[in-house]
């Protein structure tokens, strides 16, 4: 229970501790998620602000607000994993992403077993130990690579691909278990009806999502795309839609949220859409995290500190060497194998989840899932560390020699951070009549324009990039390189928008023109030493285009 606290002092408590924590290790680099389970730690067996009775099935488990809070914060998590997994994304690498993810399954699965053998675990115990240390953690990767700016370079697109194959494998695992049940009157036959039943349950729910995705869903989010706040609305809708479709199969409410992220990962807005619920998806990493160093028990991780440590040595230095061995023989080179090897290297979310399960089936008990969540501190930890430093990392191996086993080849293939950002270009805001007049200008002009909106249908048709987005949220200004542009046009009628875009194009050096369609706004935009003013559809086009020229911005 959490200590006499309710529902919304629980989220409180929890948040305010974590955020002081991550002020307060600021200076230290030490990754958020790290941090998140410290503030657990501290909340739950430390000072007992938070206590669990893991095992109780109990009448009032139901009613401990931070076990609802991990609940629902699992639920959107896992929606949130399935919303990054699109297929589009790893088309390209779908190869190495399938042999990668399905050799490493493999190859963990029986080594991690093995090991926990040797550490004299029961069989059910190994069996539970080596498939949590199988699965790479999605979240933490894709916020780490996000933060760097690397998540479409190609190590980080086969590190994403890797994790999709991952995902499913992980989901097939969550079936199972759920088709075992709770643990009560199990034999053979029951046991085996269940898991028929649970996939059986899992594959109709999965072909509802492909078809859905393909056939039902694209018209109406297309609709819904005109409105962000409609698109955020009905895609929580379609999540818990999928969790009520899981929970009436007898399935875990996980699977229905993850199927449910990865049916509108295939959709023409999922890119906005994903940049839309990015500030729910740091929520909830906090809430979960947080949630489960709570639910650590100390005194049963202290008696497994020495297995702890040795399999923590294994997911950090087997995981990587795995796959270094199995993408080096794709074909890859040196380079990227390396960099794609030491970003999977951590425990995953799932794990955490599959451990939980295992605990109310009576599978396990708390001092595995308590050695576990040691093992994911440990690993991700370590891991988050690795990325960031994953270029000094490969020089320091390369020049101590110890990439030469693997005889990959020369650096040929793109190594670095992706495409090149735009540089030089006009971004122009708002697709209305003005925007794009002016897009279709400039393009014929032969400037490279990128046009900007946040509905899709507005962007259709033009001559010029595309990027469906907000540019109040600073991952859009990001992703459309805004620091580089020559000049940063909105033709807006959003006076904060307006105001917040000057601003931050002032703050880069970069010259802006805003659209002046009331007299009210033109006072803020003089103080903001907005360069260029648009003060009407006709004259401001012809003045507009007129100052550009003379300024050198656009070619005459």
């Amino acid at each position: 229970m959490a200590g006499g606290l309710g529902l919304l002092e629980s989220i409180g408590v929890m948040i305010v501790t974590a955020c002081a924590i991550v002020l307060l290790a600021r200076r230290a680099a030490i990754p958020s998620i790290v941090l998140y389970i410290l503030a657990g730690l501290l909340l739950g067996p430390i000072l007992g602000v938070f206590h669990f009775e893991l095992a109780d099935s109990g009448p009032d488990e139901d009613h401990d607000p931070v076990s609802v809070i991990a609940e629902i914060g699992i639920a959107l998590l896992l929606f949130l994993v399935g919303l990054e997994l699109s297929l589009d994304r790893i088309r390209d690498v779908g190869k190495v992403a399938v042999y990668a993810g399905t050799g490493q399954v493999v190859f963990t699965a029986a080594g991690g077993f093995l090991l926990s053998m040797l550490l004299q675990f029961t069989v059910m115990e190994s069996i539970f130990l080596a498939t949590a240390l199988t699965f790479s953690s999605t979240v933490v990767v894709v916020k780490l690579l996000d933060q760097k700016k690397e998540i479409h370079s190609l190590y980080g697109r086969i590190a994403v691909g890797i994790f999709l194959v991952q995902d499913l494998v992980v989901i097939v695992v969550l079936t199972f278990l759920a088709g075992l049940g709770d643990g009560e009157e199990r034999n053979l036959l029951t046991m085996s009806a269940g898991v028929a039943q649970a996939f059986l349950g899992m594959g109709l729910l999965l072909a509802v999502a492909l078809v859905a995705s393909r056939y039902l869903l694209p018209r109406p989010f297309r609709w819904a795309a005109r409105s962000p706040e409609t698109l955020f609305i009905w895609s929580l809708c379609l999540c818990f839609l999928f969790v009520l479709l899981a929970v009436g199969m007898s399935l875990s409410p996980e699977i229905g949220a993850f199927l449910a992220g990865l049916s509108l990962a295939q959709l023409d807005c999922a890119s906005d859409l994903r940049r839309r619920v990015h500030p729910l998806m740091n929520f909830f990493i906090a809430v979960f995290f947080v949630s489960l160093g709570a639910q650590m028990e100390l005194e049963a991780a202290r008696d497994y500190w020495r297995s702890g440590l040795v399999l923590s040595l294994f997911v950090l230095l087997g995981n990587p060497f795995i796959f270094m061995w199995i993408i080096t023989a794709s074909g890859y080179s040196e380079k990227t194998s390396f960099l794609t090897s030491v970003t999977v290297a951590q425990i995953s979310e799932f794990s955490f989840i599959f451990a939980a399960v295992g605990l109310s089936t009576g599978l396990i008990d708390e001092g595995i899932l308590s050695l576990i969540a040691v093992v994911g501190l440990v690993t991700i930890a370590a891991s988050s560390y690795m990325i960031i430093y994953n270029y000094q990392l490969y020089d320091w191996c390369r020049r101590m020699g110890l990439l030469r086993m693997f005889r990959a080849k020369a650096d040929l293939e793109e190594d670095g951070k992706g495409a090149p950002p735009l540089r030089d270009h006009v971004a122009i805001i708002g697709m209305n009549a003005l925007g794009r007049r002016l897009a279709g200008m400039l393009s014929e002009m032969g400037e490279q324009v990128l046009a900007i909106d946040t509905d899709i249908h507005k962007l259709e048709g033009l001559p010029a990039k595309r990027l469906v987005g907000n540019v109040d949220y600073l991952s859009v200004v990001e992703e459309a390189g805004l620091e580089h542009a020559k000049l940063v046009i909105s033709t807006l009628q959003i006076e904060d928008t307006n105001n917040l875009l000057a601003y931050r194009c002032k703050q880069m050096g970069v010259p802006v023109a805003i659209h002046a369609f009331d007299r009210s706004v033109l006072p803020d935009l003089r103080r903001l030493s907005v360069d260029f003013h648009i003060d009407s559809r006709s004259a401001g086009f012809r003045r507009l285009t007129q100052l550009l020229q003379e300024e050198g911005f656009v070619s005459s």
